[in-house]
């Protein structure tokens, strides 16, 4: 049994990433290993803040250990809110608010007389630390911003983000079972989980 931490204090992320690992591997959170503390994150990138979770981890213990980190990438915003995905409309990381920036900027374009993409992605990063040798590996999940909020389910943007392969509907419209067979981190766990099946440990 291959045991790993997973840096995250979040047990609906920790259950889907069990689930996605399957028999032989063993998930911990880093409160099980005394780590109690926020983990920083104060990279420029996904790619760096992914990366300094699983750094921290690895630092303090010595173990082989994961992280992810995820942002909302709009085209026509310039990547934004990119990194800051979750305090895009301040520290308070109220999604309501965030939400409403990202809708209110892409109409501010529209009425300047701004030809305006709507496409946008989510993107997510997973940092594997495997006997002290990184690896990181990316998923998306493609669509565009909606005009308006709709949908009752997810969670963060999904009430604004339509993704392409339910055309018509947010993320938050669909259930969380077809949600998490095209979601972006399901994908970059996924595709760690090839990696780890097929490396001999």
């Amino acid at each position: 049994m291959t045991k790993i931490v997973f840096a995250t204090g979040n047990r609906g992320k920790l259950r889907e990433a069990s689930e996605i690992l399957g028999e032989g591997f063993e998930l911990f959170t880093p409160s099980d290993y005394g780590i109690d503390e926020d983990i920083p994150e104060t990279g420029d990138t996904l790619e760096e803040n992914s990366l300094q979770k699983a750094r921290y981890i690895f630092e303090r213990k010595g173990c082989d250990c994961f992280s992810d980190d995820t942002g909302l990438e709009v085209e026509d915003l310039g990547g934004a809110p990119g990194v800051y995905t979750a305090r895009y409309a301040g520290e308070s990381k109220d999604f309501n608010a965030n939400m409403d920036k990202v809708l209110s900027e892409l109409e501010v374009l529209e009425k300047e007389g701004v030809p305006v993409s709507r496409k946008a992605r989510f993107r997510s990063v997973v940092t594997l630390i495997l006997d002290g040798v990184v690896h990181q590996f990316e998923g998306t999940m493609e669509g565009e911003i909606a005009r308006s909020k709709s949908g009752r389910g997810g969670f963060g943007y999904d009430p604004i983000f339509m993704p392409y392969e339910y055309p018509g509907l947010t993320a938050a419209d669909i259930t969380e079972e077809q949600k998490n067979e095209i979601s972006h981190r399901g994908k970059a766990l996924r595709a760690m989980a090839a990696f780890l099946h097929e490396t001999d440990r």
